[in-house]
């Protein structure tokens, strides 16, 4: 696993573009916008969906939705990810011969910014599950919260995206950012898919709202903690209380709350101590 983070480039002239217009008094403002671009995804022969996304790590974002759909099985074999950037299409190939015609028959749009697609049962593959041990320490929550609300990204640049980092402990490993916060979540599974890395010690954290897609996708990749600083919705809460996936959101400075999962907290960290979140620092792209 790469010691360095992935971590987002706000510097990157290909994800946003300057806009002029006029504000409430009606001066003259320049501000940056988030760009948006189709990618069609294929799996081997077979032309998937055609998602909305900023446009960076298209293969991470494919194998990731793959996964994330059931179409990519644990013991599949990737041989090749082609990404042609001016036809704005991924292609990724298996050694097995696939085919989804039946499954792509039910689709479901989900709540997802950007209008998120899941084929078949989203429920699929839930039942049975059992999510690793492990552990969570408040200590790591709040080192975790100041750190990604600090790190320079296309949030604070120019708004409009989600955010979502794959931790470990107290690190943030992998730090993705798109239109819709199931992108952001696909693009960290293809990238755990591809380096082989383990999700049973793994924290998921995401600006974005706890909601069923959320909670699922998180416990599909094997992830025991979900972390945000939204808040939730019912049904994402009974799905993380059926699966046992410890489920934290309303991470705002020194507070939080956790509506599943709470035997996983060690609570090794006094609220008290923990500065509260300067919300400036969060509106700095609103400014």
């Amino acid at each position: 696993m790469p010691d360095t983070p992935i971590l987002p480039n706000p510097d990157d002239p290909r994800l946003t573009r300057r806009v002029t217009g006029t504000d409430q008094t009606g001066a003259s403002v320049d501000i940056s916008v988030v760009e948006e671009r189709p990618l069609t995804i294929y799996l081997n022969r077979q032309e998937i969906v055609t998602a909305m996304t900023i446009g960076d790590y298209p293969e991470y974002l494919a194998v990731g939705f793959l996964r994330n759909q059931g179409m990519l099985r644990d013991d599949d074999v990737v041989t090749r990810v082609d990404y042609d950037d001016e036809i704005e299409t991924v292609v990724v190939r298996t050694e097995r011969e696939t085919s989804y015609e039946d499954k792509m028959q039910k689709k479901t749009r989900t709540s997802g910014c950007a209008v998120g697609t899941v084929f078949g049962d989203m429920m699929e593959g839930l039942e049975g599950l059992t999510l690793p041990r492990a552990e969570i320490r408040t200590s790591w929550l709040y080192a975790l919260a100041q750190e990604i609300n600090t790190t320079p990204s296309l949030y604070l640049e120019a708004g409009a995206i989600h955010g979502t980092v794959l931790c470990q402990g107290d690190r943030p490993l992998v730090y993705m950012e798109d239109v819709g916060r199931h992108n952001a979540v696909d693009k960290i599974a293809g990238w755990m898919f591809r380096n082989g890395v383990p999700a049973d010690d793994k924290i998921l954290y995401t600006t974005g709202r706890l909601t069923s897609e959320m909670v699922i996708k998180c416990a599909l990749m094997g992830i025991p903690v979900l972390a945000s600083r939204s808040g939730f919705t019912a049904w994402g809460v009974e799905i993380a209380r059926e699966v046992g996936l410890t489920c934290i959101g309303r991470m705002r400075g020194r507070r939080f709350v956790c509506l599943s999962g709470e035997e996983r907290l060690v609570r090794d960290a006094d609220p008290a101590s923990v500065p509260d979140e300067d919300r400036k620092t969060r509106r700095k792209a609103a400014s």
